[in-house]
């Protein structure tokens, strides 16, 4: 069984909490705590935030050792017109996601959000083109909307936020799952 809801609204609270006392909650929680927590900030993601927040939940169901909430800044969300979706990880748990709105249009924008978290959280891809692997990103087919992580994917990322492994996972740009859109000019 996954860790109770009452623990995950707990530490989302006292995220929150923080946050609004001028706190920096990077990751706030002991390194022997059992949760961590990966505040986000939707601000700038534009027609995508809504998908961050149902990813973030996802992330949230399908494992035990992080809680991901807007509660700042050490995820940014953003969107582009053309250039394709990537994920920049600075260290586990921080940097950015950008999602291009143009490859949104063709394949899943939920399954492209959790995909580029799942980077931040420290997963790299994996170009199987099995739609049940998240992290098989765009290799999967423009038909495949699978937006969870496999049990693998979720233990693998329970593993790095169970351990204090922030030097194993270093930063990271990761733009080639998602075959950008033809646009003319685009660019990052």
């Amino acid at each position: 069984m996954r860790t109770p809801k009452l623990s995950r609204i707990l530490a989302t609270l006292a995220a929150v909490t923080l946050t609004a006392l001028g706190a920096v909650a990077v990751n706030p929680a002991p390194a022997s705590a059992a949760v961590r927590n990966v505040c986000y900030n939707t601000s700038q993601a534009g027609p995508f935030a809504s998908y961050a927040v149902q990813a973030a939940s996802i992330w949230n169901n399908y494992t035990n050792n992080i809680n991901m909430a807007q509660c700042g800044s050490n995820l940014m969300i953003y969107y582009t017109y053309g250039g394709g979706s990537y994920a920049q990880r600075t260290s586990l748990g921080n940097g950015r996601v950008v999602i291009d709105y143009y490859q949104a249009q063709q394949y899943s924008p939920l399954r492209i959000m959790t995909h580029e978290i799942g980077h931040i959280l420290g997963l790299p891809d994996n170009y199987n083109g099995n739609c049940a692997i998240l992290m098989s990103g765009g290799s999967a087919g423009t038909s495949c909307t699978n937006p969870y992580p496999s049990s693998a994917e979720a233990s693998r990322v329970d593993s790095l936020f169970g351990f204090a492994a922030r030097s194993a996972t270093p930063a990271q740009v990761f733009s080639g799952s998602w075959p950008a859109a033809t646009v003319v000019g685009a660019g990052r």
